[in-house]
């Protein structure tokens, strides 16, 4: 129980330091967590922007939807990852070009190699966390 609180109360001194999200796998669909997490993070205080290539002619929650990270022309500090595994590696080697300081991944998402091109590059890489239910508790 302790180790859980520590966890979580450094995971909330990460995300104190971060203003700018870009949040990959974005959703219009208020069922969907990304949509869900996404509105969390704006009302808090967050500045998101949502990227989703099928998304790309609306807005989500009134912010315009990228395609690619690399459109976002914002400092960018977090990148919080909603897509599958597989697409971890690339969104990671994208992120380093942009010099985000964190890439947090979903609950249920993992990618060893991301986590240690992120590392090399100086970069914080959050896995398996939901940074809403980190602010929540």
């Amino acid at each position: 129980m302790i180790r859980n609180f520590e966890k979580n109360r450094n995971l909330k001194l990460v995300l104190k330091k971060v203003k700018n999200i870009a949040l990959i796998g974005a959703s219009s669909n208020q069922k969907r967590d990304s949509y869900k997490v996404m509105n969390f993070l704006i009302n808090n205080g967050y500045k998101v922007f949502p990227v989703n290539p099928n998304e790309i002619n609306n807005t989500i929650l009134g912010e315009k939807c990228y395609s690619r990270l690399c459109e976002i022309k914002d400092s960018i500090d977090m990148v919080d990852i909603f897509r599958s595994s597989e697409y971890v590696y690339d969104i990671t080697k994208e992120a380093i070009v942009l010099n985000v300081n964190v890439i947090w991944t979903q609950e249920g998402i993992f990618d060893e190699n991301a986590a240690q091109i992120a590392k090399n590059a100086g970069i914080l890489f959050i896995t398996n966390e939901c940074p809403k239910k980190v602010l929540e508790n």
